[in-house]
């Protein structure tokens, strides 16, 4: 089963300082038939301003993954971790029994472009955690990269929930497949450009949700940039 979900289709708010897209229902975006895929909760894209921010807030019991897509986002929080996050970049926190953090854009003419990942934990009650590591643009060209697991495979970040992601480049006669779990469920989220995923033409923005698939398959990039996620049913 394929279902499509369009870009224009995401909850949008614009608080000036920042513009969020919500592909699940989140803050004030509220839409029964989008609460998450599997234990993915949560995927905002956010555009933050020259000069603004994310104040200090708190998080629990979430596995929460920054990817950024321009600019940078300054990272500081109360497990002692002050860095910034760049472009090719994945970022790891670990809520569990609560951490509090900021995110901000010290930029003064460029914006911060980036995606606010949430994904249900294995287990409450974890001991807060964080982790960062850049994957070069080699490593993900004309192939899907596994860049955050369970087990922290092939050098990827760890993730304390059911889930597997994946981070590709395609364009032109690039292409990829990556076996399924039909008992799973999988999330394609298009970063940029344009792809063809399992015979649906995606654009910038766009996404499928995949059940009851044994394959996927992705061929016809232009300048794409993809991410894939393999979820508990």
């Amino acid at each position: 089963m394929l279902t499509l979900r369009r870009s224009e289709d995401r909850g949008l708010a614009d608080h000036g300082w920042l513009l969020s897209r919500h592909s699940f229902s989140f803050a004030g975006y509220h839409d029964p038939a989008h609460m998450g895929w599997g234990n993915l909760l949560v995927i905002n894209e956010d555009r933050i301003a020259p000069g603004s921010g994310f104040g200090t807030h708190g998080h629990r019991d979430m596995e929460i993954i920054s990817y950024v897509l321009s600019g940078a986002l300054a990272h500081k929080d109360s497990m002692g971790n002050g860095t910034a996050i760049l472009p090719g970049e994945v970022q790891r926190m670990s809520a569990g029994t609560g951490v509090r953090h900021s995110e901000f854009n010290h930029a003064a003419d460029a914006t911060t472009h980036f995606l606010q990942i949430w994904i249900e934990p294995r287990q409450v009650g974890l001991a807060p955690g964080y982790e960062q590591k850049s994957f070069p643009v080699a490593e993900k060209r004309g192939r899907l990269r596994r860049v955050a697991a369970p087990d922290g495979a092939d050098g990827a970040v760890t993730l304390h929930a059911d889930a597997t992601l994946y981070a590709g480049l395609f364009d032109g006669d690039e292409s990829a497949h990556l076996a399924l779990d039909p008992a799973r469920k999988a999330y394609v989220y298009l970063v940029r450009g344009a792809l063809t995923v399992n015979g649906q033409p995606l654009q910038a923005g766009d996404a499928l949700l995949l059940a009851n698939e044994p394959v996927l398959s992705l061929a016809g990039g232009h300048d794409a940039e993809v991410l894939v996620f393999d979820l508990a049913p």
